[in-house]
């Protein structure tokens, strides 16, 4: 009788983990451990500031890369790397050939439809200025927003489920230079010819992450501006549904749509009638100074952030009416 009775409470006790949902699942995967580590390497100073295709930017994607494979992502379209130079830009005069993207995904039940999550990894590099620290760690920007990203596709292996569209994880190089590497990405794939008897992949949606981990002011430690393409005002609603129902710690506020700012990755997306969402924490004293240091990240509101657009992800990647 004993022996049963350890048998059945070992059984109800373990039930609920064995109920999880994938959504569930996923989301347990995404911890501020994870953040801290994540973004503890990239704004470290081995990577020298992370400058586009300079040693440290070298250094991160292959820190980026050898992630990806440690989580069973594979590289998109056979290659970890897509590199790019800056020379077909009008936006610059940089002609460095080491830049590249790291790209991963994982294959859907509709190849021929993907969505999309993204964040540059580039940041300042090392430049002379008046203090006694040269080297531009950039935790915030975007260390920060690549965190989101590497622990998004370590939440999607976790569900254990393929999703309904494949799902590609992005981070891309020369940001900073003028938004070379998701540039080029969408420049590459709209123009991109099929092989015989394969279709045209759609881009169904894009979720952007720049500079996610920092406050308003000190007593504002929730808010964080997500903006939200007007062509799926639907992303916004899913938003503040999937705040109230996982308890996520975070104040939206939502700009007008009609007014939405340049100057990262969704630019792009948006100038070939992609919808995005993209994730903000505004501008601070810190940005693009020697100062944007780890030891300033709100690694709760990282978290939080992290979860909401691994969320919005997985309504892209699952929902039969997006």
């Amino acid at each position: 009788m004993k022996k049963k009775l350890f048998v059945l409470l070992s059984i109800t006790f373990t039930l609920p983990v064995a109920c999880q949902t994938p959504v569930e699942k996923g989301l347990e995967a995404i911890t501020r451990d994870n953040a801290v580590e994540y973004i503890g390497v990239l704004a470290h100073d081995s990577l020298l500031g992370r400058e586009a295709g300079k040693e440290g930017g070298l250094k991160a994607a292959e820190y980026l890369k050898s992630t990806f494979e440690e989580m069973g992502i594979k590289p998109w379209r056979g290659k970890y790397y897509q590199p790019f130079s800056g020379s077909r830009h009008e936006c610059t005069s940089d002609n460095n050939p080491n830049m590249q993207n790291v790209l991963g995904y994982i294959p859907g039940k509709k190849s021929e439809e993907v969505v999309i999550v993204g964040a540059h990894y580039d940041h300042l590099g090392v430049r002379p200025n008046n203090t006694n620290d040269s080297i531009y760690n950039g935790a915030d920007d975007n260390a920060s927003g690549t965190s989101a990203v590497l622990q998004i596709a370590k939440a999607f292996v976790a569900t254990g489920e393929k999703p309904e569209r494949t799902v590609i994880f992005a981070l891309w190089d020369g940001e900073e230079k003028g938004l070379l590497g998701s540039s080029y990405f969408v420049d590459n794939h709209f123009s991109y010819i099929p092989i015989p008897m394969s279709e045209p992949i759609s881009i169904k949606g894009y979720v952007n992450l720049d500079m996610i981990g920092r406050n308003k002011n000190n007593t504002e430690t929730t808010h964080v501006i997500v903006y939200v393409s007007k062509r799926e005002p639907v992303l916004g609603d899913w938003l503040k549904d999937d705040i109230e129902t996982y308890r996520l710690n975070l104040s939206p506020e939502f700009p007008d749509p009609n007014q939405l700012p340049g100057g990262s990755d969704h630019m792009p997306f948006d100038r070939k009638g992609v919808p995005f969402i993209f994730y903000f924490t505004d501008l601070h004293s810190d940005y693009h100074r020697v100062s944007d240091h780890s030891d300033k990240i709100n690694y709760d509101k990282v978290t939080d952030i992290t979860k909401a657009a691994f969320l919005n992800l997985w309504n892209m990647a699952n929902l039969k009416g997006f």
